[in-house]
């Protein structure tokens, strides 16, 4: 079964270190288990840095309709296929995000078959898939032959379902989604500025030294990525997983390098967001266009083309338009 499955997804992975202006945003896909159709949109942007160091990887219908899926704390269960972003920003240099984006999703994959977890929940499965894929990942640059120690990648990881949004986060890349009016962070940065964080930090007995901002051994500015062996065990590949069950006033996800939101607050993303898709809706219904660029990939443009403006650091940016799947869904009720 998950041969098949493996096969399915692996041929239908996007990654990408380039800008997304071309590329197509829309995939539908019938199966026993029911149907969702998914829109999403994505940009990025080196920016005036030397070269570009995040990778994207989107993965719709990345593995085949899950059970147990539970809609909103309900007792009802239902099937749904689980479709997968990814974000990674790298630094000191691009040898980590790129692996990330061609690795991550395949690992979690074989971790989610082989199933486990604190209790026999869905949640409590998934979490033990993600965690350990983290592991598997950071472990895999103990081999310098594929990065020097010194590189390293934030690594931001969305499921999404019919019913629930999963969030995996290690490092400063960010999750918000936008719930009618109110900008919802599903993610926490993990800066040093973080009590918990710097907690751990010197009780771990890392030096934090101020270079520009507060960085560990006078380093790293964030507490947590993939790689940077050569400042373990103070920097930890261990993510934070939440859950989130979704409702008919949710409008879209985005998922953004800190390039983003160093320079734009949650609520400017959220409001800039809303406004576009909620205006570029309202025009694909009366027009009836089927060719036309879709909502989303305007927002991710836009979002781009601001924070690029503002800043001069690399520019990551997904965005998924969740009240798309919703009519899909309703239009099934």
């Amino acid at each position: 079964m998950m041969s098949d499955s493996s096969a399915a997804f692996k041929t239908q992975v996007l990654m990408t270190n380039d800008s997304g202006e071309a590329a197509e945003r829309t995939a539908t896909r019938g199966n026993d288990g029911g149907s969702m159709e998914i829109s999403w949109g994505f940009d990025l942007d080196k920016g005036r840095r030397a070269a570009m160091e995040d990778a994207i990887a989107i993965a719709p219908h990345f593995l085949p309709p899950v059970g147990g899926w539970k809609d909103g704390g309900s007792s009802k269960e239902e099937d749904s296929p689980v479709h997968y972003f990814g974000l990674f920003d790298g630094h000191g240099g691009s040898q980590v995000s790129t692996y990330c984006s061609k690795k991550f999703h395949e690992l979690l994959a074989e971790e989610w078959v082989r199933g486990g977890g604190s209790d026999n929940s869905q949640n409590g499965r998934w979490e033990k898939a993600l965690t350990r894929s983290y592991e598997r990942v950071d472990d895999a640059f103990k081999d310098k032959t594929l990065a020097p120690y010194s590189a390293g990648s934030t690594a931001l990881i969305v499921l999404l379902s019919a019913c629930q949004i999963i969030v995996a986060n290690c490092g400063d890349s960010r999750a918000l989604l936008c719930r009618g009016s109110k900008a919802i962070p599903l993610t926490a940065d993990h800066k040093i500025s973080r009590p918990d964080e710097y907690d751990r930090l010197v009780k771990g007995g890392a030096r934090i030294l101020f270079l520009g901002c507060p960085r560990v051994e006078g380093v790293l500015s964030m507490t947590r990525a993939i790689g940077d062996h050569y400042l373990k065990p103070w920097v930890i590949s261990e993510p934070e997983v939440t859950f989130m069950s979704r409702t008919e006033e949710d409008e879209c996800l985005i998922l953004a390098s800190d390039g983003v939101w160093d320079v734009l607050s949650n609520d400017d993303v959220m409001k800039m967001a809303c406004s576009i898709l909620r205006r570029k809706r309202r025009k694909l219904a009366l027009g009836g266009i089927h060719n036309a660029i879709c909502p989303a990939q305007y927002v991710a443009n836009k979002i781009r083309k601001v924070a690029s403006h503002l800043s001069g650091d690399n520019i990551s940016v997904i965005v998924v338009d969740l009240k798309h799947q919703m009519k899909e869904l309703q239009h099934k009720g």
